[in-house]
């Protein structure tokens, strides 16, 4: 559920976002915004643990696999497969999910 509605603020942030610069800002600044919002629902909702500075502070070094998957994912698709680059970043963002589940569980559940 929270992939879900993390994937979904992405991709309206996105859409908000790109009619108004480059595809490839609005789509890291849109990944940027919904990783904070991610941060929060897998703290509070899937893994019910307290947020703190230090998960927060660690919490983005579990979606560079991510930010790599999809970037590498959404430029593909536009520049060597010719998809919609409104399509290509929830196309990659879908393909991403599992690897950042898997990371964020380590990091989130963690104890110190």
């Amino acid at each position: 559920m929270v992939g879900g509605v993390n994937t979904a603020t992405f991709y309206a942030s996105y859409l908000l976002l790109h009619p108004h610069m480059p595809y490839f800002l609005a789509y890291t600044i849109a990944f940027v915004l919904s990783m904070i919002g991610s941060f929060f629902m897998n703290t509070y909702f899937t893994y019910r643990t307290k947020p703190t500075w230090a998960k927060f502070i660690r919490f983005p070094l579990t979606n560079v696999t991510n930010y790599v998957i999809t970037s590498v994912g959404t430029v593909v698709l536009v520049n060597g497969c010719g998809m919609s680059d409104k399509i290509a970043p929830l196309v990659a963002a879908l393909a991403a999910i599992p690897f950042t589940f898997v990371l964020s569980r380590k990091i989130l559940t963690r104890t110190a």
